[in-house]
């Protein structure tokens, strides 16, 4: 997707655009809020992600000006306020979903292919499949081919992650926020050492490899049929 990231803030707007373009989206990205007005009204965008604070012209009021526009391009605003009374102004503004700061990557990406697929996450699943492989996310147990697989709590977490994320790249930050809740590298290669052992676990056998490496970007779970 092309998403438009409205950020004053030089580290938090660099931290985004890293991590959406880490995902495969093309990211514009400014400072100005009146910028930011006019990419929105003039850019192709798929999703637009707005600062609620911005020089010049806040993210509300981008919102108003866009919907009064006509344009109907899928807002998150993000704010350092959490009031509910702010949060009420936004989404009656016409915001889509709101975020407040500080935020983990990973909940920012949910809540962007949320908007972007435009339907409910399914939060009642409580069983996972990809192929021959089943998760009971109740019992906390892997199975491949009816045959339970031995997995330490971590490697649990990783294979969930990757398996509700079929099809999608997962990426080593999302891992690292998600699973060990670290939201900076900690330089170790402690994600690929547990991907190897739980790859070594579900390809027990001589069964098909389900974990795709993606060079540089991260993994990618692919059902074996």
């Amino acid at each position: 997707m092309r998403i438009l990231v409205a950020e004053d803030d030089t580290e938090t707007a660099e931290y985004i655009r890293a991590g959406l373009e880490e995902l495969g989206h093309n990211v514009l990205v400014t400072g100005d809020g009146i910028e930011a007005m006019h990419l929105l009204s003039t850019e192709q965008v798929d999703i637009a992600i707005l600062d609620r604070m911005l020089p010049r012209l806040d993210g509300v009021s981008i919102v108003r000006r866009a919907r009064a526009a006509g344009i109907d391009v899928p807002v998150l605003l993000l704010t350092a306020l959490g009031s509910i009374e702010d949060r009420v102004t936004g989404l009656k503004a016409g915001s889509d979903d709101y975020l407040v700061k500080p935020f983990a990557f990973s909940e920012l990406a949910a809540r962007v292919d949320a908007l972007g697929r435009r339907k409910p996450l399914n939060t009642e699943a409580t069983r996972l499949e990809s192929g021959s492989l089943v998760l009971d996310l109740l019992k906390r147990q892997a199975l491949r081919e009816g045959i339970p697989i031995p997995l330490q709590p971590r490697e649990f977490s990783i294979l969930e992650e990757l398996m509700r994320e079929e099809g999608k790249v997962v990426t080593r930050t999302m891992l690292l926020e998600r699973v060990w809740n670290y939201h900076f590298d900690p330089q170790t290669n402690i994600v690929d050492t547990h991907i190897s052992r739980l790859r070594s676990k579900l390809n027990e056998g001589g069964k098909a490899d389900l974990i795709r490496t993606i060079r540089g970007v991260g993994y990618r779970m692919a059902a074996d049929g």
